[in-house]
């Protein structure tokens, strides 16, 4: 592909596709991860000399006070970076499933489509029963019919 074309965007074809999009987020999150580790030892050492300052005058714990606010500070970006990484993963993982959901709504459109149209057709009417036996059961349900002794059936 040329790059002086203006319509050029280099990360294009990464977006387009999930595999690359997580192949790439995987080596951006292994760049964070090792910052990480690198502001970790960073913060050790940048604590232990900050608690090892001490001035003329100073009480045991001045020194220790001083450094809180470095050491904070440190601890802060620590806790973005390990927030980066989380944000990296969850992003890889929510393209795979956007493009699954992609895939399959055609798939659910159409089953929506047979379902709507299951439960709007008409429903199928059965033969009219028109034999005297179904209309002498039909009675017989009913509790406040009228009844003879004869008409009982198996009732004793």
């Amino acid at each position: 592909m040329n790059h002086n074309d203006p319509h050029h965007a280099p990360l294009r074809d990464v977006a387009q596709n999930p595999e690359a999009m997580a192949r790439y987020l995987a080596d951006v999150q292994r760049v964070v991860l090792d910052i990480g580790r690198n502001l970790e030892a960073l913060a050790l050492e940048t604590r232990v000399h900050c608690r090892d300052t001490h001035v003329e005058g100073d009480w045991f714990y001045d020194a220790y006070m001083r450094a809180r606010p470095v050491e904070q500070a440190l601890k802060d970006v620590l806790k973005h970076v390990e927030g980066i990484s989380k944000g990296l993963e969850k992003s890889a993982f929510k393209r795979r499933a956007h493009d699954e959901a992609v895939a399959n709504t055609a798939k659910k459109r159409q089953e929506k489509a047979l379902e709507k149209a299951r439960k709007n057709a008409p429903p199928l009417q059965a033969a009219p029963n028109n034999s005297r036996q179904g209309d002498a059961q039909d009675r017989k349900s009913h509790y406040g019919g009228p009844t003879s002794i004869y008409d009982m059936g198996k009732r004793e």
